[in-house]
């Protein structure tokens, strides 16, 4: 009874999933959504729906928000629920520039890790660059608050791309973030989550390397299992008519490092996710697990035949929303097929019905 009513409930949701009538196996085929989803971090929250956070949202002609927020319930069909973050920081309110977000729960409320662009009167002294920020909600749909003051500013565009992790280990709460050609950082937050433990720099992790992917690092996900910290990153242009993305992972058995880089002796950065026959610039990852235990990738990729070199910003293409099966070889995951899949596959097993 229970299956009758999941595939009931795949049905009334739009999007690409199928259903095998000879195991009655849901399938899915990328991408998961079709519209710019640029950076999405991806959680379960605790009313046991997912949600995709992501840059903010971009047509051909202007802005669509600040931060979007998706939502699914089997993590292959999404509906847009609109902006995340409606107001903009008394320090950021007159530029637009806001993206690759992070959620996390903490103590029945939601703090959301974001990037942005300061104002001018804001940049002074060196810090002429962009910043990281942190707003709150008592829910994961918004709207998010911001906390009144940026995080970490600085003087280029290293101070991006957060991402906090809550280690099942400690039970601390580390904030990884890091890009513009220097080494992505870890660094503990303090029990308020919109303040660092203490005044020392960050631990830096890993350096920008080159050639291939590694030339510029960034977009720092880490996930615990089996004993380790899986530390994955993307590289090296995001988007634009350069693009060259793909991710790479690193592990440790301590989530402040050293990090032992993936390499199987390529000289490219090692990729587990790289470009295929159709899609290209795969990465700025997020890691979520099903219910059968089995981690999913959530990146963004562009189709190359729908690539949309947006009028706002020429340097955007159209990044739509993806989904991958990892598998683990050995000790280090990969992507199964280590490219994205361009046909059906089978989708995740999520208990929507409990």
């Amino acid at each position: 009874m229970k299956l009758f009513y999941y595939l009931i409930g795949i049905f009334m949701f739009t999007g690409g999933i199928t259903v095998n009538a000879e195991n009655v196996t849901p399938l899915y085929e990328n991408p998961v959504w079709p519209m710019p989803t640029a950076d999405p971090a991806v959680i379960r929250a605790d009313d046991g729906a997912f949600y995709v956070y992501a840059t903010q949202g971009i047509d051909a002609d202007s802005i669509m928000c600040n931060i979007q927020v998706l939502r699914s319930y089997d993590l292959i069909n999404w509906t847009h629920l609109g902006d995340a973050l409606p107001k903009k920081p008394k320090w950021a309110h007159s530029t637009q520039n806001f993206w690759a977000p992070h959620v996390t729960r903490h103590e029945n409320k939601y703090y959301m890790y974001y990037s942005a662009e300061p104002d001018a009167e804001v940049k002074t002294g060196t810090d002429l660059g962009l910043c990281l920020a942190v707003a709150v909600s008592d829910n994961p749909v918004g709207p998010f608050i911001d906390s009144g003051s940026p995080l970490i500013s600085g003087d280029g565009f290293d101070n991006i791309d957060p991402m906090v992790f809550n280690d099942p280990v400690s039970g601390k709460n580390f904030l990884y973030w890091g890009s513009g050609f220097k080494p992505l950082k870890v660094k503990e937050l303090a029990d308020d989550m919109i303040s660092f433990k203490d005044d020392t720099p960050g631990i830096e992790l890993i350096k920008a390397f080159g050639p291939g992917y590694g030339f510029l690092v960034e977009g720092s996900w880490v996930i615990y299992r089996d004993g380790y910290y899986y530390l994955f990153y993307s590289g090296d242009n995001c988007c634009g008519e350069r693009a060259h993305y793909a991710v790479m992972v690193a592990r440790s058995k301590n989530p402040t490092g050293p990090f032992e880089v993936y390499c199987d002796g390529r000289d490219d950065g090692c990729p587990i996710l790289a470009e295929g026959a159709r899609w290209m610039a795969c990465g700025h990852n997020s890691i979520i697990t099903d219910d059968d235990g089995r981690d999913w990738i959530m990146y963004h990729a562009i189709d190359r035949s729908d690539r949309v070199i947006h009028k706002y910003n020429k340097s955007e293409d159209k990044r739509v929303l993806m989904i991958d099966p990892i598998e683990y070889r050995d000790g280090w995951p990969r992507v199964v097929g280590d490219y994205p899949s361009e046909t059906e596959c089978s989708a995740p097993r999520v208990n929507r019905y409990k």
